[in-house]
């Protein structure tokens, strides 16, 4: 399977047509005989169960599950005997066409296969509903700022789905997951972080992110984030001039009364203490 980077790259590359977008729920023991596909298309289930077969592999069709099917494969799709099967579809074109070099690149989708193929589990299945609900809406409707606007959301369901992928990808990798939250903290220790965000970003529960961390790191994650801005709170009152108030806000503090208590429990003096020293003026 290719890299969420390298899809990325490749769908980059192509201008997209939408041919044909809907909605549907298909009785039990639907079946859909074998045949080969002439169009691309995918197909988001969101509710029910069914087997799709693909080449003479047979997928679970069911919720959180999306396919891509592209011209020449072989498929056959059926619902379950005692279940329906519920399912969003769009069918598509696309061209390759980028520039390079100063050269314009063009190639036929024959010329240029499609990067996704096949079947792909969602983890955040609900932001992909929503996507195809509009989508589906937008289809319904006319004129040439619609027809913009559908080709803006498809391109955000492109991006969501490459985060989709690393998001799995990192959890898969906990090592990198982890670093990958400890530089979100280093370019983003002003705002308001919290454990929980922080263990969702890495895609894991929140006991389990702590333990990796602070055995990768060697700090618990929120010690880790105040030493970071404890650091930055050092800097600051060493090279500048700004009120206390001021430095606790710029590091993530909306209280410097509370920042005071943290830096000295951190550091071991008291931030005018510590600018006395280090500085030699005291701060306002």
């Amino acid at each position: 399977m290719l890299t969420p980077g390298q899809i990325a790259a490749q769908l980059n590359k192509l201008v997209f047509s939408i041919v044909l977008t809907g909605h549907r729920k298909c009785e039990p023991a639907w079946v859909q005989p074998l045949r080969t596909i002439r169009h691309h298309s995918l197909w988001l289930i969101v509710k029910g169960k069914g087997t799709f077969t693909i080449g003479g592999t047979h997928y679970p069709a069911e919720p959180g599950k999306l396919f891509f099917f592209a011209p020449g494969m072989l498929v056959e799709r059926r619902s379950d005997p005692d279940q329906s099967l519920e399912y969003y579809f769009l069918r598509f074109h696309y061209t390759e066409t980028y520039e390079e070099k100063e050269q314009w690149i063009c190639r036929s989708s024959a010329e240029s296969p499609f990067p996704l193929q096949g079947m792909y589990s969602l983890q955040n299945t609900p932001q992909f509903i929503y996507y195809m609900e509009q989508l589906f809406v937008l289809w319904q409707r006319r004129g040439h700022m619609t027809a913009m606007r559908r080709k803006l959301l498809l391109q955000e369901f492109w991006l969501a789905l490459l985060h989709d992928f690393r998001v799995q990808k990192m959890a898969g990798d906990t090592t990198a997951a982890i670093e990958l939250t400890q530089d979100y903290m280093v370019q983003h220790y002003k705002e308001p972080l919290t454990l929980e965000s922080l263990a969702q970003m890495a895609g894991l529960s929140v006991s389990h992110y702590s333990r990796l961390f602070k055995k990768v790191i060697g700090y618990s994650p929120i010690d880790y984030l105040t030493h970071l801005r404890m650091d930055r709170a050092k800097e600051l009152l060493v090279l500048s001039d700004y009120r206390l108030k001021s430095i606790a806000q710029s590091v993530g503090y909306g209280d410097e009364f509370y920042f005071s208590r943290m830096f000295k429990k951190v550091v071991g003096l008291s931030p005018r203490e510590y600018a006395k020293r280090n500085r030699g003026d005291p701060v306002k």
